[in-house]
């Protein structure tokens, strides 16, 4: 499908139309259809469009309506009281079952605060005797940068309190911020300058605390909400100066009286039903504020029962954040492409005029498969809806129909591979559309990069790049070929000189010594992934022990946990074709051993031996970002204790584990029952 470039005036009409259409249903009616986010984006691309074509502008048109709306570095500090991050709540549940597990442990009624999370930046900022010290971000939580010189020019943080008597040390904890003006006034000039567009206003003000020049900072407007004070016990403040405050509420009262800015959202909520409509509130009207927020931090507020509540290492118990749903945008669709991966399934990957979701800049995301894109209805030129639940793949949700382009033509499924012309084939009983000529340069460039990936053999320096020179000048035709490449072959391609290829013939000989799990896994078997491959070499020896296992005794790889029927009938198929043996022969006439060696047992070492027990026979899925741990590790753990990690939710899920900005596997694993868990959570289990 060719890009497509649509008229001006067109468009303009269109997003009129739909832009009244909205506000007569939202005003009117009391009846919206469309989400405020993706009115907004809608609502810019039509000021747009007028600003650049003055006569598109009309009096009917939504625009007319009134009211529319020098340092050398940066040294390390430690924190005096260390910067802890909240745990996250992502639905009302979470939120009632925290409150749940703190209530069963505390006699008293427990008042809350809700307070607006900024979607900003933490400091931390050190008064000795009323005079700012030291201004720090708040780094890993124990040690953050001085940016002293930077916060002085924030014109909200006060250089000196206002108190007759201030205590000999105060510690004072707040978020700095872009205001959302602001943000938008310097990316119009990075427009202008043919600058990289910052992705959000929290991004902004990042790179700006850490400009090395104090006045890029003080032009850039930053502005400072104070949420937290830390004081010493045996103070005693003046007559006239705020006293020491006994609960949230108190504390943001001084701080006020202190003259730091505190944000006026703030409420008193005595009970769930108070936090909840709170929430709900401002999830409707976070947009008509002048700055980014993210969710709404809710706080127990006595400091006597925080106190008794405790903390973990890494967050306070008495304190939450329930985080607002994943963001959706709208764009306009300009290609629709069709990648064939390396088994030879068809993808539709939707190109698009780039949004910003999640803090990163997308311009593509997947459509899935033919069933998807048949459902969506997609036509040329469409708006369409895209999402980033948090996962690290943007999806299309929808598409707009009232602004589809007139005689737009509707995009099918091709009939022929978009790569070697072969017909493409539809699997029974599965929405899956496959190219099945196993010599498609689709197809072996998926297999080449899956083989030379990290999880595999793990070879440092085979990029794509590389991989698609190989295979455009027909030097490789198979991964077994990858271990007859010649550096005289290699050293001759773009990019490449006598010393990368050398370092690359070294580390493709080095990674013959890779363990018998991970060539297993390289062979990219469907359903194979890098767990299932690890529980397969722990039962079997070599590549033959498994074949012959699969021919004779299908039903001990069944009795493996975690490898169902689909998983065995992939196997089988995989084993039964000539070209695979052929492949296994060739590659160990390659010196790879496809088996297990002295030098990596593929057996659990004493360790895991002990915890096996812990998750044995346990599925766990995990969803978000982790925040201790790489994804890499916590499954290395997992697997050691006898779990098995799986990347679907189903009835058969033990744990989903939830991290940082979850995605959609944990509203599913909500609706199946499926028990949630934190990453401290199974860290706890690990450890015990």
């Amino acid at each position: 499908m060719a890009k497509t470039s649509f008229n001006h005036s067109q468009r303009a009409l269109e997003l009129r139309n739909l832009l009244n259409k909205a506000n007569h249903a939202y005003y009117i009616l009391d009846s919206p259809f469309i989400e405020d986010a993706v009115y907004d984006r809608l609502y810019r691309e039509l000021l747009e469009i007028e600003a650049q074509n003055p006569l598109l502008v009309t009096p009917d048109s939504p625009s007319q309506r009134l009211g529319g709306k020098p340092s050398k570095g940066f040294k390390s500090v430690k924190h005096r009281i260390p910067l802890q991050s909240l745990e996250n709540a992502f639905n009302f549940n979470e939120l009632e079952a925290w409150h749940s597990k703190i209530q069963k442990n505390i006699d008293q009624t427990l008042n809350m605060v809700c307070e607006l999370k900024i979607d900003g930046n933490a400091l931390a900022l050190s008064y000795s005797n009323g005079i700012l010290t030291k201004a720090t971000t708040r780094g890993d939580g124990t040690e953050g940068e001085e940016i002293t010189s930077n916060v002085k020019t924030i014109a909200s943080i006060p250089l000196s309190l206002q108190l007759k008597n201030p205590p000999a040390w105060l510690e004072v904890r707040g978020e700095a911020f872009m205001p959302n003006k602001t943000f938008e006034t310097i990316n119009n000039e990075r427009i202008k300058n043919d600058q990289q567009l910052f992705a959000n206003p929290r991004n902004a003000c990042s790179g700006t605390l850490r400009q090395l020049d104090p006045r890029i900072v003080a032009s850039r407007n930053l502005d400072f909400f104070a949420y937290t004070i830390h004081l010493p016990n045996n103070w005693e403040p003046s007559k006239s100066d705020p006293q020491q405050p006994k609960g949230q509420i108190e504390a943001l009262g001084w701080l006020h009286a202190a003259g730091f800015k505190i944000n006026p959202h703030t409420k008193s909520t005595p009970t769930l039903k108070d936090v909840q409509y709170f929430c709900s509130l401002w999830e409707s009207n976070r947009h008509s504020l002048p700055y980014a927020t993210d969710g709404v931090v809710i706080k127990i507020e006595n400091f006597k029962i925080q106190k008794a509540i405790g903390i973990t290492q890494k967050a306070p118990k008495w304190a939450i954040a329930l985080k607002y749903p994943a963001e959706e945008a709208p764009t306009q669709l300009t290609k629709l492409t069709f990648q064939i991966g390396r088994t030879g399934a068809v993808t539709p990957v939707a190109e698009f005029n780039p949004i910003t979701l999640a803090g990163t800049l997308v311009s593509r995301a997947t459509l899935h498969n033919a069933k998807r894109l048949s459902e969506l209805d997609i036509h040329e030129g469409d708006t369409i809806v895209v999402r980033k639940a948090g996962e690290i793949i943007p999806e299309v949700v929808r598409i707009i129909p009232e602004l589809r382009p007139k005689q737009a033509k509707k995009v099918y499924l091709p009939k022929y591979c978009p790569e070697c012309n072969t017909t493409l084939v539809k699997e029974i009983d599965q929405a899956i559309t496959k190219c099945t000529n196993i010599i498609c340069p689709a197809i072996l460039r998926g297999s080449l990069r899956h083989w030379v990936g990290k999880n595999a053999m793990d070879i440092d320096g085979f990029g794509s790049k590389l991989i698609d020179q190989l295979v455009e000048k027909n030097l490789i035709t198979s991964i077994a070929e990858i271990y007859q490449l010649e550096k005289e072959q290699i050293s001759k391609l773009d990019r490449m000189g006598n010393k990368s290829a050398e370092k690359l013939i070294n580390a493709i000989e080095e990674s013959k010594q890779q363990p018998w799990h991970k060539q297993l896994y390289g062979l990219g078997i469907l359903h194979i992934g890098s767990a299932n491959a690890k529980a397969l070499a722990k039962t079997f020896s070599s590549a033959e022990e498994l074949k012959q296992t699969i021919c004779n005794n299908p039903s001990k790889i069944s009795e493996i946990f975690g490898i169902g029927n689909e998983i065995l009938e992939s196997l089988q198929e995989w084993f039964a074709s000539q070209v695979n043996q052929n492949l296994i022969k060739e590659l160990q006439g390659l010196g790879l051993s496809l088996a297990k060696t002295k030098e990596h047992p593929e057996s659990s070492s004493k360790k895991a031996n002990s915890q096996i027990q812990k998750l044995d026979k346990q599925s766990l899925v995990i969803t978000g970002s982790l925040s201790t741990l790489s994804r890499k590790e916590l499954v290395e753990m997992i697997e050691s204790a006898g779990g098995k990690i799986t990347s679907s939710i189903s009835t058969k899920t033990t744990f989903l584990i939830v991290g940082e900005k979850p995605g959609s596997k944990l509203q599913k694993a909500q609706q199946l029952g499926v028990k949630i868990i934190s990453e401290s959570d199974i860290i706890n289990i690990l450890n015990q």
